[in-house]
This record gives structure tokens, C-alpha cells and sequence, in this order.
């Protein structure tokens, strides 16, 4: 394994399946995998690994996702990725090689492909867009928000 020490985690599309339910009053649902949060809690963290989730919507459902599986490293409303990422790193010392990403869409190709280029690893569920399948160094068999964080987990630990 790689030392990876940061899995940074995009939201829609990748811990969900990229459905925003909306009611009169606003965002009302999103659907997260439970196998998702358990190869972040169980997985991942026991390995060293911490979550750390930027997303470009701000949901206090995100909030509360992220309170329960007791990620702390949370940033929303985020419009450049890789800006909040170097910020974190710079306050933390950790390199951006001993970061991965797993991402789905357009709004996350930036940061993966920096990350790859610094030697981190980056992954992206089954059904991403074909740019970021194809920069990704694993293509989960698994959509967005149907377990393709875990496989992601469970292949950087192997």
C-alpha cells in the first residue's frame, strides 16, 4: 500500500447515487451506501486513512452524514477543490502524494489529475463521466453511492 493518508471524497455522484431530492423548501434527501460508510469507518480509518470530504453543494445532510461516520474534514460549497486541498495540506504537512481521491465528474478532474501527477492515487465509481474514468488508476464496479467508496478503500489497502 501506498502511504496514503487523505481519501478526499466528492458527494454527489460518488458517496451518492448523483440524485438530489428536492421538496418546496429545498434539498430534502440524498441515498449514501451504508457498505460506503463502513469502508470509510471500519476500512479506512483503522489503515490510517482519513476522509476528507470538499463538495461544491453545501447539505446539512452531507453535515449529518459526515457527523455520524465521525468525519471531520468536511468543506462544502466548494467551487475550486484542489485551492481548499492545498490549503488543508499546507496546515497539515501531509504531501499531496499521500493523498487519493475519489471522484466522479468534471468539477473533481482537476484535483484527481494533480494528485496523480504527485504520485497520489485516484478512483472514481462506474459510472463517472468517460474523463474521469479514463485519468482514474481504479474504475470501480460499482455506480456512485452503491458501495464504489469501499472497493476504492478496500484497493488502496491491498
Amino acid at each position: 500500500m501506498k502511504n496514503i493518508k487523505y481519501l478526499v471524497l466528492d458527494v454527489d455522484g460518488t458517496l451518492t447515487d448523483g440524485h438530489i431530492y428536492m421538496g418546496q423548501d429545498g434539498e430534502i434527501m440524498k441515498a449514501f451506501s451504508a457498505k460506503d460508510g463502513y469502508g470509510i469507518c471500519h476500512i479506512g480509518m483503522p489503515n490510517g486513512i482519513t476522509p476528507v470530504i470538499i463538495t461544491g453543494r453545501t447539505s446539512r445532510i452531507v453535515e449529518n452524514r459526515a457527523k455520524e461516520l465521525g468525519i471531520t474534514e468536511i468543506y462544502q460549497g466548494v467551487g475550486d477543490k484542489f485551492t481548499k486541498l492545498t490549503e488543508i495540506l499546507e496546515k497539515t504537512g501531509v504531501e499531496l502524494s499521500q493523498c487519493a481521491y475519489c471522484g466522479d465528474d468534471m468539477n473533481d478532474y482537476d484535483c484527481m489529475k494533480r494528485i496523480q501527477d504527485a504520485g497520489g492515487l485516484v478512483g472514481c465509481p462506474a459510472d463517472a463521466c468517460d474523463e474521469v474514468i479514463e485519468l482514474a488508476d481504479f474504475v470501480s464496479k460499482k455506480d456512485g453511492g452503491r458501495g464504489a467508496v469501499r472497493e476504492f478503500i478496500e484497493w488502496l489497502v491491498k
